[in-house]
C-alpha cells in the first residue's frame, strides 16, 4: 500500500504526519508527504518521497507581516483561488500510484476532490475536537466578525456559510475542470461525514465520546529520538530545572523574549528561550538563560520546570506527555480551546488573550510552580496515550 499525506500548515501540521508516516512505515507500507517548502528538508532528510506544495510559511510568523485575517476580501479571495489551484497541481501530481489519501488540517480544500477523480479513499484528520462540528462547542475564531450573542450551533451555521462563501467558487470551477460535479456544503465535503480526530483522548477528548461520526485515534507523535545539543545537555547540567519558552511558528514582539526571562528571574529559575519562526533575539550575556534552535521536544519537556508556549496541540501534547505544567498563551484558532483544557485539567494555566508582559507571565508562572500543580500534571501524563499513530496506520491500512 501507498499513502499520500498531505497538510498546510506549520511544524505544528506537519509534525503528526510525519508521526503518522513513520507508523506506516514501520507496518511495512509506502509513504509520500505533500508539505509547505520549509520541511521538504526535513521530511527528506527522515527518508521520505516528499513533494513542496504551496508557498514557504515561515514569513508569517515576523512581527510587522500582515496575518490572513487582516487581509481584505478580495485578497482573501485570490489567495484561496492560488491555494485550490496549487493543490489540485502539486496533490494531483504527487497521487500517482497511491492507494489512499490522508489529508491534515482544515486547509486541505482540493485533496479530497483529487482523491475522488484518482477512485481512491480518503481521510479527513483533525488534530483538535474544537475544529469540528459539535453542539457542544463554538467554532474556532478565525479572526472573522462573529455574532457573539448567538448559540453554538448558529455559529457552526454561520461558519458554513462563510465555507462556501470564501472557498466554494475556487473549488467547484476546479472540480468541474476534474469533470467531478459541484458541492453545495463546502465545509462538509471537506471534512469528510466520517472524520479522524488526532488528539489524545484525555487532553482533547471528542465531546461525543458515543459519536460514530467522529473517530478519535489519539495524537500522532512523531518519534523523535535526537539527542540534545552539548551546549544544552551542559545547560541542564548546571543548575535546577529551568523554564522553556517557545512560541513555535507564532508572531511575536521583539521584547518577549526579555519579558519571557525576566518572568523566570522572578521566581528564581533559570530560562530557555526558543528562537522560533520570530527569531526571538538574545538579551543579554547573563548565563542564566539559553537560546536554542529547533529542539527535540519530547526529551527536553521532561527536564524543564515548566513550559511556557502558544497553546499549538503539538507542544500542548507534548508537554502533557511529559509531565511539564504549562503555561498558555494564546493567539489565534485551537490555542485558547488548549488553553483551556489545561487550565481545566488543572495541569497549568491559560494566560488571558492579551499581549504577554513580564508581570503577567511571572503570575502564571507562580500558579503552575505550586507543588500541587507539578504533581497534577506528572499523573496526567501517565494517562496520555503514545499509540494514536499506530491506530491510525493500522485504521488505515484495514481500509478506514
Amino acid at each position: 500500500m501507498r499513502v499520500l499525506l498531505s497538510t498546510i500548515g506549520s511544524r505544528g501540521e506537519v509534525q503528526p504526519m510525519v508521526g503518522l508516516a513513520s507508523e506506516l512505515r514501520a507496518l511495512g507500507q509506502e509513504v509520500r508527504l505533500c508539505v509547505p517548502p520549509d520541511f521538504t528538508d526535513w521530511v527528506g532528510g527522515l527518508g521520505f518521497d516528499v513533494v513542496p506544495i504551496g508557498p514557504e510559511v515561515r514569513q508569517t510568523a515576523k512581527a510587522g507581516g500582515q496575518r490572513v485575517a487582516e487581509f481584505t476580501l478580495e485578497q482573501r479571495l485570490a489567495l484561496i483561488q492560488g491555494t485550490v489551484a496549487t493543490q489540485f497541481e502539486r496533490i494531483g501530481a504527487a497521487v500517482k500510484d497511491c492507494d489512499a489519501i490522508v489529508g491534515g488540517g482544515a486547509l486541505m480544500v482540493g485533496a479530497r476532490s483529487v482523491a475522488e477523480r484518482s477512485g481512491i479513499p480518503y481521510v479527513y484528520a483533525s488534530f483538535c475536537p474544537v475544529t469540528l462540528p459539535s453542539p457542544h462547542h463554538a467554532p474556532p475564531s478565525m479572526g472573522l466578525p462573529t455574532d457573539e450573542t448567538a448559540d453554538d450551533r448558529a455559529k457552526w451555521a454561520d461558519d458554513a456559510r462563510r465555507w462556501n462563501e470564501l472557498w466554494g467558487g475556487a473549488l467547484n470551477s476546479h472540480r468541474a475542470a476534474a469533470g467531478l460535479a459541484p458541492v453545495t456544503d463546502v465545509r462538509g465535503h471537506l471534512f469528510t461525514d466520517r472524520p479522524w480526530l488526532a488528539a489524545d483522548p484525555v487532553l482533547g477528548p471528542w465531546p461525543g465520546s458515543a459519536d460514530p461520526t467522529v473517530f478519535q485515534t489519539g495524537a500522532w507523535i512523531y518519534p523523535d529520538e535526537r539527542p540534545l545539543s552539548a551546549e544544552l545537555e551542559a545547560f541542564l547540567a548546571a543548575g535546577e530545572p529551568p523554564v522553556y519558552f517557545g512560541f513555535g511558528s507564532m508572531r511575536a514582539s521583539e521584547d518577549l523574549g526579555r519579558a519571557m526571562i525576566a518572568s523566570a528571574r522572578a521566581h528564581g529559575r533559570r530560562a530557555i528561550v526558543a528562537r522560533g519562526w520570530a527569531d526571538l533575539a538574545p538579551v543579554d550575556d547573563e548565563p542564566d538563560w539559553l537560546s536554542v534552535g529547533e529542539v527535540n521536544q519530547r526529551e527536553l519537556f521532561t527536564r524543564v520546570a515548566a513550559v511556557v508556549h502558544h497553546g499549538g496541540a503539538g507542544t500542548t501534547a507534548t508537554a502533557g506527555r511529559a509531565g511539564a505544567p504549562q503555561v498558555l498563551v494564546p493567539q489565534m484558532y485551537d490555542q485558547p480551546y488548549w488553553a483551556r483544557r489545561v487550565a481545566d485539567l488543572g495541569i497549568g494555566a491559560a494566560h488571558a488573550p492579551s499581549v504577554p508582559t513580564e508581570d503577567t507571565l511571572a503570575t502564571a508562572l507562580g500558579q503552575v510552580l505550586r507543588p500541587e500543580v507539578v504533581a497534577r500534571a506528572g499523573a496526567v501524563a501517565a494517562e496520555v496515550r503514545v499509540d494514536g499513530a499506530r491506530i491510525a496506520a493500522q485504521r488505515l491500512i484495514a481500509g478506514g
